[in-house]
């Protein structure tokens, strides 16, 4: 699929609402629990997707347009939300995020992007040049990483009492190799 503002937007603007269907109103059981060591529980993730709607999305999509290639991105802490999210329950973090992208998604549509814009170059810290295509690309595959990445982490809450259908159900095994 041809990336186009309009089809990012669809999904961009859903991943709130998706959130917040899975995860409003279970227990802590279901949203702070993660799928194994170094895993992140579906509480963690909606923080670091607020942590992105503040500081890596729209931040670095403003950087291309200012200044192409000649600022590299600010680094992205992968982890600011373990101390942002102290003291919030996820009902708290459903509710910012949705305020979050609803804001970000009036900037983007604000913008009237053009192809040519599209095809500007940025720096990314560790990736080098990127295009702000390549961004926003990556804004929605993010996105839809991260609820799939938060379907598994409470999949595996019944990894041991699903028997024998563990057999069945591939978000319970690892990925193939390549």
């Amino acid at each position: 699929m041809k990336y186009s503002v309009k089809k990012a937007v669809e999904v961009l603007s859903n991943t709130p609402n998706v959130l917040a269907t899975m995860l409003r109103g279970v227990s802590d059981e279901w949203s702070l629990s993660n799928y194994g060591e170094d895993t992140w529980s579906a509480f963690d993730i909606v923080g670091h997707l607020i942590h992105g709607e503040r500081a890596d999305w729209i931040p670095r999509m403003r950087i291309i347009l200012e200044h192409g290639e000649s600022r590299p991105f600010d680094p992205f802490d992968r982890y600011a939300q373990v101390k942002e999210s102290k003291g919030k329950t996820i009902a708290n973090l459903l509710a910012e995020f949705a305020r979050l992208r609803a804001e970000n998604i009036e900037t983007l549509l604000a913008m009237k992007l053009t192809d040519e814009q599209l095809e500007k170059r940025g720096t990314h810290p560790s990736l080098g040049q990127v295009t702000l295509q390549e961004l926003l690309s990556a804004w929605v595959v993010h996105d839809l990483n991260h609820v799939a990445q938060i379907a598994k982490a409470m999949a595996f809450q019944y990894e041991n009492q699903v028997g024998p259908w563990q057999a069945y159900l591939s978000i319970l095994r690892p990925p193939n190799p390549l």
